[in-house]
C-alpha cells in the first residue's frame, strides 16, 4: 500500500475543498446569513451526495480497469486532459469572490440537507470530476479497484467534510478576511489552476 498516494490525494482534496466555488460560497453565505448549523446541515447534505458519485465510479471504472488496459490509459488521458480543461476555465474565470446576502433565502435544516443531496447527486459534473480525479490514485496492488474507489472517495467526503465545516463554522472571520483583503480571491484562483494542472499531469503519468 502507498501511503504516498494518499497523502497526495489528501492535500489535493483539501486545497480544492477550499478554493472557492458553489458549493462552499453557498456554505459560506448560509453560515453568515442564517447561522452556523445552517451552513452545518448544508454541508452534511452535500457530502452525503458523494456516496452516489463513489458508488458509481467505484463500479463503472474498476470493470473497465480489469477488462481493457489500453482503455483505462484512455480514461486517464481523457481525465488529466478534462482537469487542464478545468484549469483553463479557472483562468478564465474572475479572481473575485463575491459574497451576495440577497441570494441566499432561509430554510429549515432539513430542507438544506436534502438540498445539498440533490446538488450534488444530480450534478453530472461531480461524476466526471470523480472519474477523472480518482483513477491516478489507486494505492495498492493487494486491494481491488472496487474497494480502492471506495476509500478514495470516503477519504474524499472526509476531507471536504472537515473543510467545508471549518468554513461553516469560521464563516464571519472568513467573510470579514475576504472583504478585507482583495488578494485573497487571487492567490486561490492561481492555486486552484496549479492544482489542477498538477493532478493533470499526476494522473497522466501514473501507472495502473
Amino acid at each position: 500500500m502507498n501511503y504516498d498516494i494518499i497523502l497526495v490525494f489528501i492535500s489535493t482534496t483539501a486545497v480544492l475543498s477550499f478554493s472557492p466555488g458553489p458549493d462552499n460560497i453557498y456554505v459560506l453565505m448560509q453560515s453568515i446569513t442564517h447561522g452556523r448549523k445552517y451552513g452545518l446541515a448544508t454541508v452534511a447534505g452535500l457530502i452525503s451526495g458523494c456516496l452516489i458519485h463513489t458508488s458509481l465510479v467505484a463500479f463503472g471504472v474498476s470493470s473497465i480497469i480489469k477488462a481493457n488496459a489500453t482503455l483505462y490509459f484512455i480514461i486517464k488521458l481523457l481525465g488529466a486532459l478534462y482537469l487542464l480543461y478545468l484549469a483553463y476555465k479557472v483562468f478564465k474565470s474572475e479572481d473575485k469572490i463575491t459574497l451576495d446576502h440577497a441570494v441566499v433565502p432561509k430554510k429549515g435544516l432539513w430542507q438544506l440537507f436534502k438540498q445539498g443531496v440533490i446538488m450534488n447527486a444530480l450534478n453530472p459534473k461531480v461524476s466526471i470530476f470523480f472519474l477523472a480525479f480518482f483513477p491516478g490514485f489507486l494505492f495498492s496492488d493487494s486491494l481491488s479497484t472496487v474497494v480502492q474507489f471506495f476509500i478514495l472517495g470516503f477519504i474524499f467526503m472526509a476531507t471536504s467534510f472537515i473543510i467545508f465545516s471549518l468554513i461553516a463554522i469560521l464563516a464571519g472571520y472568513l467573510s470579514h478576511y475576504i472583504k478585507s483583503h482583495t488578494s485573497v480571491g487571487w492567490i486561490l484562483k492561481w492555486l486552484q489552476i496549479a492544482v489542477f494542472i498538477g493532478i493533470a499531469i499526476f494522473i497522466f503519468l501514473s501507472e495502473k
